[in-house]
């Protein structure tokens, strides 16, 4: 799928797969102690990234519980519009309890707590006080969700995904606190281009798909949607380049060349990688909604 031709690293395609199933231990114990703290809270809400709906989300987590759950798509800001009005279309038809959000936006982040009293009011309108349970991958913006509501720095917000210790609750007002947990990845990954969905939004640590596979996987993609800011932001002759041309083209731009005129390839991959996760690169979806379910 990917053509790497500049690298030094060593993974290879047969690995990916591989490498992102792998499960350590602390994320299976999180997984364990998140299910059991389901029975403490009066709604579960699932943060996933609106560039991957589906691919974002970890519904086994909490599937069999019993309480109300709310997923909320967080950084919509990046997500291509028109794709996100093709989602909320398909997550109605689901009768999905769900939102859309910029997490940045502390007015957008405010609207998760309506929704969520609203969904639990419907099932005790008498409830005061509620308590939340918030989960999702690594790097969909929980940490950041929180410090918005409870305006501090009450969680550490980190660009490495990981960051967050079970167990962590906010006191966000007096009628509010939310437990806050470590990003989980699902169960398991089928697909290779799933995989660098998630590396290329950071759900995957980079030293398990490295820099390398992430940023040419964002070039060709880039390309191929033949993304006008993207060969704006590098000055790009055309989108008729091939992978190597562009590399190449944005090293000598940026100034990644080492002595003798050799291209510092791993230079540019880190720009890449960079540019697209501060939303230097324009808006883009990456996962569109089952066509059969439209």
């Amino acid at each position: 799928m990917i053509r790497i031709l500049m690298t030094n690293s060593t993974i290879n395609d047969n690995d990916i797969l591989n490498r992102i199933n792998w499960r350590p231990g602390h994320m299976l114990k999180a997984m364990r102690e998140i299910k059991a703290a389901t029975s403490s809270v009066d709604i579960i809400i699932e943060v996933r990234d609106a560039r991957v709906p589906l691919v974002s989300g970890n519904k086994s987590v909490y599937n069999q519980c019993q309480k109300p759950h709310l997923i909320v798509f967080n950084k919509t800001n990046l997500a291509d519009p028109e794709t996100v009005k093709l989602w909320i279309e398909w997550l109605t038809k689901q009768k999905e309890s769900f939102i859309f959000i910029n997490a940045m936006d502390k007015n957008s982040t405010n609207t998760i707590v309506k929704q969520a009293k609203k969904i639990i009011h419907k099932v005790d309108p008498t409830k005061k006080g509620i308590s939340v349970l918030l989960l999702g991958l690594p790097n969909t913006g929980k940490s950041t969700i929180i410090n918005k509501l409870s305006n501090r720095n009450a969680t550490k917000a980190a660009a490495t995904p990981g960051q967050t210790k079970f167990k962590l609750w906010v006191n966000v007002d007096k009628d509010l606190r939310i437990l806050d947990t470590p990003g989980i990845m699902p169960p398991e990954i089928k697909q290779e281009i799933h995989t660098m969905w998630l590396s290329a939004i950071h759900a995957v640590p980079d030293h398990i798909i490295t820099p390398d596979y992430s940023a040419c996987f964002l070039v060709e993609h880039f390309l191929k949607e033949r993304s006008e800011v993207f060969q704006k932001h590098y000055e790009l002759e055309s989108l008729d380049m091939d992978l190597i041309a562009v590399v190449e083209s944005i090293g000598k731009r940026r100034g990644c060349l080492r002595s003798g005129g050799v291209y510092d390839y791993d230079k540019v991959y880190n720009i890449i990688l960079g540019d697209f996760r501060k939303g230097s690169l324009g808006v883009t979806s990456f996962e569109r909604p089952p066509a059969e379910l439209l």
